[in-house]
């Protein structure tokens, strides 16, 4: 399969202007990964070729990337893709029962999106949000303190349509193929919306500040 000749041209664009930001054009393999995810749904036999076009590189030498890290996927995944996070703490506190429920609930396993297609699931091996756990995130959107109940709730209301909202971040949920393109890094001008880390974050840095500690000089 190819692009389209309207879909190839928009695509161009935007690699273009990706590429310009880089001193050495295969520099920009990686967010021109996920421009290409970000068309398909995943990383697509055309969009591998896509990128060894644009830069000048084999199209061996894309696959050996794109299949070397997880947030680059096979096959479709779904509108809104959600990662548990079943690594120590998380696990402990709850994480891997919230896992085993959630793909009872939906009938899906490890990388697996439901027929719907509006949601696929993925074990997570750490998302780096240890003093929110279990933690989960939702197109790489963290959704703290998360319970069984509360996580098949909100993969419910994904399935249904209705407005979720993270718990840190925008002050809306992106589809997974929005996020691909931002990934890219073409702004969809939410960076800068919500709190960058909030309560047990920041209690060492309260607990600094009340006793007059600094840092060596």
């Amino acid at each position: 399969m190819t692009y389209s000749p309207e879909v190839r041209e928009r695509l161009e664009l935007d690699a273009k202007e990706i590429i310009g930001k880089y001193p050495k054009a295969r520099s920009a393999l990686l967010p021109l990964l996920h421009l290409v995810q970000s068309e398909d749904g995943y990383v697509s036999d055309a969009g591998q070729e896509f990128c060894a076009e644009m830069l000048g590189l084999s199209k061996a030498e894309v696959v050996g990337v794109s299949t070397f890290y997880t947030m680059y996927k096979r096959k479709p995944a779904g509108e809104y893709h959600v990662g548990v996070c079943i690594n120590t703490l998380c696990a402990v506190m709850g994480g891997d029962q919230i896992w085993e429920e959630l793909s009872e609930h939906t009938g899906v396993g490890h990388e697996e999106a439901t027929p719907d297609g509006k949601v696929s699931l993925e074990r997570i091996e750490c998302n780096a949000a240890c003093d929110f756990a279990p933690v989960m995130m939702v197109n790489w959107e963290f959704f703290d303190n998360q319970t069984p109940e509360s996580a098949k709730q909100l993969v419910d209301d994904l399935r249904a349509g209705k407005p979720v909202v993270p718990t840190r971040g925008p002050s809306r949920l992106c589809t997974f193929k929005e996020t691909s393109r931002v990934l890219s890094g073409l702004s969809d001008e939410l960076a800068g919306e919500g709190p960058s880390a909030a309560g047990p974050s920041l209690e060492g840095l309260r607990i600094a500040k009340a006793n007059g500690w600094e840092a060596p000089k």
